[in-house]
């Protein structure tokens, strides 16, 4: 039984001047409404008032009228209604205690976007055009999109390297369940490796940061030479977000090679419930842990076994993974990092990395059967949460 699942498909073009100068300009309405609305709602809250998506539409129009804000009519409305539904829905996390308060948009630091609904472009034959634009996209199609799908939402943006990407919303239904399987794994995170699986095989850490470091300090040492505000300035700006964008994009890669792979191959997958915020606050590890990407991992592999019918099973962070025998079940007093190899008093040597993934695999098993669901139970008002059950150990 096939899905139906809404997908992104991003895909580079070449703008004409023309465009370019339309899209800078729409970014820069956007992000001016988004602020203006912003202001608008903070001050009413601060007189115990509640303004809504619609009373910010309102306003929009009333800004419209005005001599100061005529350029606003310059571009197309739609992107100005989608930065105001944008912030409605910051505004709802916000009170649902998901997200923090809404921020304003900075020139330099925000990501530069527009979304277009589908009143606001025509897509036939391939071609995209969108409102305000005499001629079509020039679009490097890198893969086709599903047969009979149409784009119901298309997002326009530039990245900090002066790349621009077009980002198209539509129903892909080639996702399709795979075939059920009784595979299963448990995966632990590191540094060393970057995965430890509990079959025993390890996956190295490619480091993709480390690989460009030396390039990375070289360029941002010449920028910083520069005076700012110059043209040369920005040039060797855009060189070291060059830099940055490699190897952000090597690194994207590699995860998503790895986790369709997991996916594919097992049935249930039990992975760490790890605090990587907390942890980065390691200033000697802090740079080693962002570049494996630990929060993206695990991002791209629920939605992925979301969308092909496979179970992610998050343990406990508190669980003393690495610290038990996954042979008898002693548990060790101390276990410090420097230890990757141990041996236990049953006598069974250790991979300290092999032996916590298949601890996870085991507690993530006893996790299902005892129906606690995906996500680890923080409090359970009728006892322990089932990862602090009593696993029944295999004795040796």
């Amino acid at each position: 039984m096939s899905t139906h699942v809404k997908r992104a498909f991003k895909y580079r073009f070449c703008p004409t001047d023309a465009q370019a100068a339309e899209l800078s300009r729409t970014f820069g309405c956007v992000r001016k409404v988004y602020n203006m609305a912003l202001a608008a709602r903070t001050e009413a809250w601060a007189r115990q008032e509640r303004v809504n998506y619609n009373a910010t539409s309102a306003m929009l129009t009333a800004w419209k009228k005005t001599e100061e804000l005529a350029f606003l009519n310059e571009v197309s409305s739609v992107p100005l209604q989608q930065a105001l539904r944008h912030l409605q829905g910051a505004f709802a996390n916000f009170f649902s205690k998901r997200a923090k308060y809404p921020r304003f948009k900075s020139r330099r630091k925000s990501r530069a976007s527009a979304e277009y609904t589908s009143s606001a472009f025509t897509f036939r034959d391939g071609r995209l055009k969108l409102a305000k634009m005499a001629g079509p996209l020039d679009i490097v199609w890198s893969r086709p999109l599903p047969e009979g799908s149409v784009p119901t939402t298309v997002t326009v943006s530039r990245d900090a390297a002066g790349r621009w990407f077009v980002s198209m919303l539509c129903d892909d239904p080639t996702v399709k369940p795979l075939a059920a399987t009784d595979a299963a794994v448990g995966i632990d995170v590191g540094l060393d490796h970057l995965l430890a699986l509990s079959t025993g095989e390890k996956i190295a850490n490619p480091r993709h940061e480390r690989r460009d470091r030396a390039r990375l300090a070289r360029a941002q040492r010449h920028c910083a030479r520069k005076e700012k505000g110059s043209a040369n300035r920005e040039k060797a700006r855009r060189k070291v977000a060059r830099i940055h964008a490699r190897i952000t994009d090597r690194r994207r890669d590699g995860l998503h090679k790895l986790t369709t792979r997991l996916v594919r191959e097992n049935q249930t997958l039990v992975i760490e419930d790890l605090t990587v915020r907390n942890m980065v606050r390691n200033r000697k590890l802090a740079r080693a842990i962002s570049d494996a990407a630990w929060a993206e991992f695990r991002r791209l592999l629920e939605y992925k076994a979301a969308w092909y019918g496979r179970d992610v099973v998050v343990v406990d962070r508190f669980f003393p993974s690495s610290k038990l025998c996954s042979h008898c079940g002693a548990l060790q007093d101390r276990m410090p990092l420097n230890v990757r190899t141990w041996t236990c008093d049953c006598g069974t040597v250790h991979d300290r990395d092999v032996n916590a993934a298949k601890n996870l695999l085991a507690a993530g098993l006893a996790v299902s059967v005892c129906g606690a669901g995906v996500r680890p139970q923080r409090r359970t008002p009728g006892g322990q949460s089932a990862t602090k059950q009593k696993i029944p150990w295999r004795e040796p």
